[in-house]
Order: structure tokens, then sequence, then C-alpha cells
């Protein structure tokens, strides 16, 4: 009975290494802030991550990575983290969200990682998604990813109570979003424009009394689709993502990760199908959590701690020696 046991996913017991390993990856990469590289920072992030993670007491394969194998030699979708003992887990991360953010000492870069029992993150290519998120609250499938821009905000206000110009929405500043920003622009909603760091903008929609964003919509890299749905199972919210393709290429990758229908709309608890916990820390100020600090003798990190098993949100503060 005691082996059974230690193969159950204690995610209270899990939950402050997975803090450490995302404190690591910040810390790491701290040192690269407005320096211009950023492969570096990326880098940094990777190795400090990777060597926090194999000091768990997991059985971990890292189901959202840095891409495939042979294009990205760490933390590469697949690989496997952890002691050996211990439950055998899914792993989401991204050792860097932000890494142009980090070179040109930007608003909003994080290390996040996500953690669940295995077999239950979506295993989401390295593709597009496009998403859709609103925040706590709110009734269930209050808009969708079939209704038009406008349409979506037209819903929310609805449910809200309130007018279409009382809604902020968060996007992604693309060129591929020019039509979408002006239909949502038509409705009369303001709109908050962000140059990186889609998981950051999704997060927000869980706090909109704090953040002001009230919806997320647009495409973005399909895995951190699966970490915002991760943090979002733990602050409460809806989100969609659909799968976008732009070849063959793309198609073969999501055929090689198991998809098999390439149009399916996938919600906040199909992408996360069980308890997950989430853990993100600033490396830069952000609206989330707050940068590095260094002070004489110190380095201070914020990280902000999830569980969707209880519904908590733990944000800590950890001052460190610079040795």
């Amino acid at each position: 009975m005691a082996a059974a046991n230690a193969q159950e996913f204690h995610d209270r017991m899990l939950s402050l290494g997975l803090a450490r390993v995302s404190e690591a990856a910040a810390h790491a990469s701290a040192r690269l802030i407005g320096r211009g590289d950023e492969k570096a920072a990326d880098q940094a992030a990777v190795n400090a991550m990777r060597d926090q993670l194999n000091m768990l007491d997991i059985k971990g394969v890292v189901v959202i990575g840095e891409g495939e194998r042979d294009e990205a030699p760490m933390l590469f979708i697949g690989e496997e983290v952890g002691s050996g003992n211990g439950p055998e887990v899914d792993i989401a991360l991204d050792p860097l969200e932000g890494t142009t953010l980090t070179a040109k000492d930007m608003p909003n870069a994080l290390t996040v990682i996500a953690m669940a029992p295995r077999g239950t993150l979506l295993h989401a290519p390295d593709v597009y998604m496009d998403k859709l998120a609103v925040g706590p609250g709110l009734p269930k499938d209050v808009v969708s990813l079939d209704m038009s821009p406008s349409e979506r905000v037209r819903a929310l206000a609805a449910a809200k109570g309130c007018g279409t110009s009382d809604i902020t929405c968060c996007i992604l500043e693309r060129p591929r979003h020019e039509d979408l920003i002006a239909e949502v622009r038509a409705t009369g909603a303001a709109i908050r424009l962000i140059t990186d760091g889609d998981v950051a903008g999704v997060i927000h929609c869980a706090e909109s009394d704090i953040t002001g964003i009230d919806m997320y919509m647009g495409s973005g890299g399909a895995p951190e689709g699966v970490l915002a749905a991760s943090a979002l199972k733990c602050m409460g919210g809806q989100m969609w993502g659909r799968l976008v393709f732009r070849n063959d290429d793309e198609r073969g990758r999501a055929v090689k990760a198991g998809i098999t229908d390439l149009n399916r709309i996938y919600s906040r608890d199909e992408m996360v199908t069980a308890d997950v916990i989430f853990a993100a820390t600033g490396v830069t100020n952000g609206s989330i959590v707050r940068g590095v600090r260094r002070e004489p003798n110190f380095i201070e990190t914020e990280t902000i701690l999830m569980r969707s098993k209880t519904g908590s949100v733990r944000r800590m503060v950890y001052r460190n020696p610079i040795r």
C-alpha cells in the first residue's frame, strides 16, 4: 500500500518544489535582462529549470516544452525529468515567456511551469492556437470561438450588464490581428495591445477588477495556450482554443502529437483534464508579479503559485543571498 501511495499526485506536497523550479529559472535569466541576447537568456532559464526539475521526486515527461527534440536540445517535448521516483506527471513549461521582453527589459517577462498527473495535459504541437478567454462568474459558454469578434464583445457586455464601451480586450499586437483589432474597436470596446506574453494576457482575465481586462482573444502559440488554461483552471474563468495550421508540416506535427480532429475546439477542461499546479515567477516587472530585484548582497523574486484542487493562489517573495 505504501508503494502505491508513493505514486499518487500529491499536489500540495509538490507545489513548493514547482515554485523553486520557476524561481531558479528567473534567477538565471535575470543577469541577462536588457542585454539584447534572447537566446542566452532563454538558455540560462532552460538550464536552471532542468536542474531543479531533476531534483524533484517525480517521473516527469515534458509535454509542452521548447519544441521537438531535433529543434530544441533542451527541455524538448518528450524529455524525461525528475529523479525517477514518485508520481508520473505531465510537465508544461515555458522557461522564459518573453525572451524579447527580457532582452529589451520590457514588462511581463515570466518563467512559467505547470504540473499535472500523467496523461491529463493536452499534447499541443508547436503551432498556432486561436484563443478566447474570459474570467470567472459568467454564464457557461457566454462567448465562443464560433462567434465573430464583435458578437463576443456584445455577448460579454450583455452578460456583465454593461455597454460594449465598458469592455476591454487584450490582444497580441501582430499584423495578423489587424482585422480583429479593427472589428473589436468598431464595437466601441477598448483594446490593450501586448507585444508578447499571452500567458499573462489570459491570466489578466481572471482578475478583471484588478487588471481591467475582460476578455482575451487572438492567435498565439498552442503550447502557451495549454499553460494559460492551466492557470485559468486554478483561478477560475473560461477558455477555448482551436489549433491553426499554416501548412502540411504543421498538420503532421499535430498528428504526431496524437491529435485526430484537427478542427476541434478545446475547452479549458479539455486542455487540462485533472488537477494542476501552476507557478510563474517574474523576471521583469509586470502586472501579475514583480520582476527580479537586486539589492546589496541579495536577489529577490516574486512567484505566484496556484493549485486548481483548492483554488488557492499564493504569492511568495523569495529573498536569497548572492553568493
